[in-house]
């Protein structure tokens, strides 16, 4: 009996001997690391104008003015809206041709398409490329001035408080939003707008 007790005892100090010394090896592994990294999304525009010089052109019976302006989305810009807004002012919209039409007058470039229910503002769809994309705003860069329009007609243009002609301008703007409303709705071209809303966030 003395034998069993003892040999229960040396049997008992080995396993707890054993846990002790960390010898017993357990089934384990591990992954190599998967870093993730989180970069932000870009949308880049500018807007250029080479021609006419200094921005300023003369209005001459029967001599097209050439005018460019582009809209250029940067490289790895993200999928956009892009728009463009024209803004007339005193432009010479009563001078009209035997058929109706203006005598000085310019159309958009194709590609863009009116904006419904705000009047001068153009939009398109624009999708990311790795180089830069390059848009013009008028067509064939033109200003189209009819051989009809007569001395007289530009004399009798309203003029300012001292006696001169009152010179009519065009003026563009740029803007763009991102296409993508969340991951798997995009914005349509009004919802676009809404977000840049230039009138009330001054951009």
């Amino acid at each position: 009996m003395k034998k069993k007790t003892v040999a229960l005892l040396l049997a008992l100090v080995l396993v707890f001997g054993v846990a002790a010394g960390g010898t017993i090896a357990w089934l384990i592994d591990q992954t190599a690391e998967v870093k993730n990294t989180f970069t932000y999304g870009n949308i880049g525009i500018t807007l250029d104008e080479n021609k006419p010089a200094n921005k300023e052109a003369k209005i001459i019976p029967g001599v097209d003015i050439e005018k460019d302006p582009k809209v250029t989305v940067a490289a790895n810009s993200e999928d956009c809206w892009l728009f463009v807004k024209i803004d007339e002012a005193n432009w010479p919209t009563t001078l009209k041709t035997k058929d109706g039409t203006l005598k000085v007058k310019y159309d958009v470039a194709t590609g863009w398409e009116p904006l419904t229910g705000v009047a001068g503002v153009y939009c398109r769809k624009v999708r990311t490329s790795d180089v830069a994309q390059e848009f013009s705003v008028i067509k064939d860069n033109k200003v189209y001035v009819s051989s009809e329009l007569t001395k007289s007609e530009i004399n009798n243009l309203p003029k300012d408080t001292d006696g001169k002609t009152i010179q009519p301008t065009l003026t563009f703007t740029a803007y763009a939003c991102q296409l993508k409303s969340s991951a798997t709705q995009e914005f349509t071209a009004a919802q676009a707008w809404e977000q840049i809303n230039p009138t009330t966030s001054g951009n």
